[in-house]
């Protein structure tokens, strides 16, 4: 499977200089290129080089490889449009975010990230440094940091290209890396069921809760922040505004990262598979009052699914992904259904037979025993490879259509949505 390690460059002063005007140079020809694509109304890559290809060589001063490489970036952001276009991502064709979408050129940020393969870059992982191409002539010795586990993972498995970009005044090269998968356990003797929640992140069948109060503090005090530095208004508050950008952001994907492994870890310990509810599309069937919103949009379950999915699949632990209508209404032990079972936020207290139990810890118990069914019919494992990335017009990387449409069009093994009232110990016929 793909997987993509980030490492830090340590550029100096020249060497920085060198890179920026590489990017600017790549990305203004890529805009020039988006240009003649709309205005040809030619996308494909191979076609697109006829036009533009001699052009690009002499006017930027790039290499043959750099040359095919801002060609094929341009060609892959038309199909990033087109298919976000066709999954709905920018309205109805008849809708202004439609037509400003596919009404002019895709244009390229000056400082987009731009791929490098094997001939304008190489490695050389015990020195902790790289020689990469530029528009000034190659470059050696530009040094890197990363971790030891990165480190290992890059002088192992890396293959193919690599891309360079510039964000927040730092620079990094994100490799792509063929890491080796262990065989799919097909004899799960049981399923670790995974309920995900906005104040407890995440809770298993086991009873074990990982609680988000601290993550949501944290949320809502930057949140506050933001809000009075933008009324502010001032240079001082613009540049503390950009300094703290994506923090918010950064946090919540470390802790998904180790809630992830956590989960992943003990499924593979105990030879359980994984079985998760698929919320695809919950923020369009849920309605908010407007304080609750921002808490709600902040809520990164997808991000968390994919990283339990990819690294399940690493590990070769099944996935299952089961429909969450009503979970956190069900009985875990005599299945009955009733709205007034949820007595709280944290609890839930059968009407029928008096069972009482933490709220989210009975629906990962109905999810488990949701997935086990599903598996004992005969349901296949639904880890699916990361979706397929492809640039966007400012140079980064994005998936090219809505959930469903990516696991389809990427030919994975469609997503495995069952639902059932009752528990396991009431078989299905």
């Amino acid at each position: 499977m793909k997987l993509v390690v980030q490492v830090k460059l340590l550029p100096t002063p020249g060497q920085a200089a060198a890179l920026e005007a590489t990017l600017r140079a790549c990305n203004e020809a890529a805009t020039w290129v988006s240009e003649v694509a709309f205005e040809r109304r030619e996308f494909k890559n191979f076609a697109l080089r006829k036009h533009t290809y001699d052009t690009v060589k002499s006017r930027w001063q790039l290499g043959a490889q750099a040359a095919q490489h801002v060609i094929k970036k341009t060609s892959d952001a038309y199909a990033t449009l087109k298919a976000n276009l066709r999954a709905g991502t920018f309205g109805r064709p008849s809708s202004h975010r439609y037509r400003k979408a596919a009404g002019k050129p895709v244009a390229f940020r000056p400082a987009g990230a731009q791929p490098f393969d094997d001939r304008m870059l190489s490695w050389q992982i015990p020195g902790h440094t790289v020689s990469i191409w530029t528009t000034g002539g190659r470059m050696k010795q530009v040094a890197f940091t990363a971790a030891p586990e990165q480190l290992a993972t890059l002088a192992l498995y890396r293959k193919g290209e690599s891309d360079l970009l510039y964000r927040d005044g730092m620079w990094f090269l994100n490799a792509t890396c063929e890491v080796p998968e262990q065989e799919l356990n097909t004899d799960p003797v049981d399923f670790l069921g995974i309920d995900l929640g906005i104040v407890n992140i995440a809770t298993t069948s086991d009873g074990e809760i990982m609680a988000g109060r601290e993550l949501n503090r944290i949320r809502l005090r930057e949140r506050g922040l933001r809000q009075k530095l933008q009324k502010k208004s001032t240079p001082s508050a613009k540049r503390r505004l950009k300094k703290r950008r994506r923090k918010e952001a950064r946090r919540a994907k470390d802790i998904n990262h180790k809630i992830a492994k956590h989960v992943v870890a003990e499924a593979e310990r105990t030879g359980r598979g994984i079985a998760l509810e698929d919320l695809t599309g919950i923020r369009e069937r849920v309605r908010l009052r407007k304080p609750q919103r921002a808490t709600h949009s902040s809520w990164a379950f997808a991000q968390l699914g994919q990283f339990i999915a990819y690294k399940a699949r690493r590990a070769g632990v099944p996935v299952v992904y089961v429909d969450p209508a009503y979970t956190s209404r069900t009985c875990a032990e005599c299945g009955h259904i009733d709205k007034a079972n949820r007595v709280s936020q944290a609890w839930f207290a059968c009407r029928s037979c008096g069972f009482v139990d933490h709220a989210d810890r009975n629906g990962s118990r109905n999810i488990r025993a949701r997935a086990w069914q599903l598996w004992r019919r005969g349901a296949p494992s639904t880890a699916p490879a990361p979706p397929p990335r492809q640039r966007d017009g400012a140079g980064r990387k994005r998936s090219i259509t809505a959930s469903d449409a990516r696991c389809a069009s990427s030919g994975l093994q469609s997503r495995v949505v069952g639902y059932s009232p009752y528990p396991s110990r009431y078989p299905l016929p």
